[in-house]
């Protein structure tokens, strides 16, 4: 799973021309988060389609990065997201964004953007639900 993160100047309109020029191109985005901090802002984009969003973002003259990104289930209770950060910078791994993908009952899952895949499912063991080969896939 790669998610696909764009930094920009924090103002009226960017992130619209952004989430535009997707659509332009007819890609669904499956989950999206965007956040200014000051002057600077970005946005994380993810489509089960990564070809035709690296494409649209591409053509457009968009900067981006692409992260990977693991999926972990946690309980719905105080303190799971933590203990899984925990879990990755002790094993060293860099969190690059944590986005919500759903819940069912008393699991939440999220994905975790990390710098090692690999080494982040590893990390989470139990709570890791993305298996080491769709993590490079």
């Amino acid at each position: 799973m790669q998610w696909f993160i764009v930094e920009a100047s924090n103002r009226p309109g960017e992130f619209a021309r952004h989430a535009g020029e997707v659509a332009k191109r007819g890609i669904n985005l499956a989950n999206v988060v965007c956040l200014g901090i000051g002057d600077r802002g970005g946005a994380a984009f993810y489509a089960t389609d990564e070809a035709g969003l690296r494409s649209a973002l591409s053509d457009a003259g968009i900067g981006f990065r692409e992260v990977s990104a693991i999926t972990a289930r946690l309980e719905d209770k105080p303190g799971t997201v933590a203990e899984a950060a925990r879990r990755l910078g002790d094993a060293g791994v860099n969190i690059e964004l944590l986005v919500p993908m759903g819940m069912d009952g008393k699991q939440v899952t999220v994905a975790f953007g990390v710098d090692n895949a690999e080494q982040a499912i590893t990390a989470l063991g139990d709570l890791a639900a993305t298996k080491a080969a769709s993590a490079i896939a």
